[in-house]
């Protein structure tokens, strides 16, 4: 948890010349799920989801500015298929027991009118940093209907290789090619 408190602390500083304008969000774990799709001996696609996410994401609509910071814990890797997982958790792919977390920090928003539709930024993933650009389909922020508090979600995607993070093994049988397919909803602080 303190990795996380300074992994957190670091984006908030460098991220301290956000307007006033602007609203934090924390990300619903509930409701926010990274989940990819690979090529699996080129037959049929592998699909699997993170369970834990957690971040902030901090949003000035008017002036159209904001940051986003993302951390997924790889051990919460879900196939639906147990032996699968723990491959998954080994040195071979996420390689858990070194890699603790894998981290999104965003570098810039881009905004069509209001609607967020872009976010370019970095994945750090096996210890290695690579630019990112995710794709946002769709984006809304609203008052949630029971608990009655600001909400904003969005569906996001997003396609890398993930040999650029080192991540080789099985190549060609599996992928190189991951699509990330990522729901979020976060909640005004």
């Amino acid at each position: 948890m303190d990795r996380v408190r300074a992994f957190l602390a670091a984006i908030l500083l460098g991220t301290a010349a956000a307007s006033a304008g602007a609203d934090t969000y924390a990300v619903d774990p509930r409701h926010t799920f990274p989940s990819f799709e690979v090529s699996h001996l080129g037959l049929s696609t592998q699909r699997g989801r993170f369970n834990r996410t957690e971040g902030e994401i901090s949003l000035d609509i008017a002036a159209r500015r904001g940051w986003v910071q993302i951390q997924i814990d790889p051990e919460s890797v879900d196939t639906g298929d147990a032996q699968l997982e723990a491959i998954l958790r080994s040195e071979t792919f996420f390689d858990t027991a070194t890699h603790r977390y894998i981290y999104f920090r965003s570098t810039g928003l881009e905004f069509t009118g209001d609607r967020l539709s872009r976010v370019q930024g970095e994945l750090t993933l096996l210890g290695v940093a690579r630019p990112i650009s995710l794709e946002v389909a769709s984006f809304h922020c609203g008052t949630h209907p029971i608990s009655k508090k600001e909400v904003c979600g969005a569906d996001v995607t997003a396609t890398l290789k993930r040999s650029d993070f080192g991540m080789t093994r099985h190549i060609p049988a599996v992928g190189d090619e991951v699509k990330l397919l990522i729901q979020v909803e976060a909640v005004r602080n």
